[in-house]
Order: C-alpha cells, then sequence, then structure tokens
C-alpha cells in the first residue's frame, strides 16, 4: 500500500540551533563552507520571491553571498520566516525564551524528512503522525494534517 502524505500543520517548540540546522540541510548543506557550518551565529538568507529566508535579529551582519543564499552573522534572534522554494513549505520560527521558540506553519512531505534530521521533530512523532493519519484515511476518507509534538518534549542540539 502506499500512503501519500499531503501537508502537514506543525507546531512544535525546538531550539534555535535545531531550527537553523534544518534550513542549511533544506536549502545550502552542499556549498556552506565548513567554518560557517559550525558557527552558531551564521544563518543563510534568502531574497524575497519563491523560497525567501529572513532572519529577524537584534543584530545582523552580511558576511558573503554563495549562489542565491547569503550568509548572516545574526546576534539575538527574534524570529525566522522560512519557505522553500516550491511554496509547499511555510515555517516560522519565534523565540520564546533566550534560544529556545516555536515552530509553527505547513511543512512538505521532504521537509518532515529535514525536520527529523535537524531534530525540530522526532521520528517517533512523525510516525505517529503517519499511523493516526493512515487508520483515519481508512476510516473516514479524510485526513487530518495538524499534529503538535508536546511541548514538553523539546528538542535540543546536543552541545558541540
Amino acid at each position: 500500500m502506499i500512503f501519500i502524505l499531503d501537508l502537514v500543520k506543525i507546531e512544535t517548540t525546538c531550539s534555535l540551533e535545531s531550527f537553523r540546522k534544518f534550513i542549511i540541510i533544506s536549502t545550502c548543506r552542499s556549498f556552506i563552507p565548513e567554518s560557517y557550518l559550525h558557527d552558531f551565529e551564521v544563518f543563510p538568507e534568502r531574497e524575497d520571491g519563491p523560497g525567501a529566508i529572513y532572519i529577524e535579529a537584534a543584530d545582523k551582519v552580511t558576511l558573503k553571498k554563495i549562489r542565491e543564499m547569503t550568509f548572516v552573522n545574526a546576534k539575538e534572534i527574534l524570529g525566522i520566516i522560512y519557505s522553500s522554494k516550491s511554496g509547499n513549505t511555510q515555517l516560522k520560527w519565534r523565540q520564546t525564551r533566550r534560544r529556545s521558540g516555536k515552530v509553527q506553519g505547513n511543512a512538505s512531505p521532504n521537509a518532515l524528512v529535514n525536520l527529523v534530521e535537524a531534530g525540530v521533530l522526532s521520528q517517533e512523532w512523525v510516525d505517529e503522525y503517519l499511523r493516526t493519519s493512515q487508520a483515519q484515511s481508512q476510516g473516514h476518507g479524510e485526513q487530518t494534517k495538524t499534529m503538535a509534538e508536546p511541548e514538553s518534549q523539546e528538542n535540543t542540539a546536543p552541545p558541540a
């Protein structure tokens, strides 16, 4: 049986570093300079239009432009707006305290894979979502597209 997954409404908490890692995995993993990859204050941004990524920060300095990405050094991040080039994934990270925040929006199946790899969502959460959606589609002919990871299970990146 093939199970087609629609867009998933995401609402969860995660660390700033996990969301930063998600953006890098989704956009520039193959060409980000190694020094930028390991610097937790460096974020990729992309101009307005399809696939725009914007970092809202108290202090932000442009470092270098590579391909369509502009790498910035940002401190005191207040929020991040991420949209995929396809337009299917639209996510916002908003600071709730220091380097923790809340992620909200819609994610494509490909983005779900990247969210798990980055530690924003757990594999268990996705597995449960698939089980629930599959059961609902078989029983009711509909899918519920919203699930939130429990607030108490905040995912954080391991210390560097």
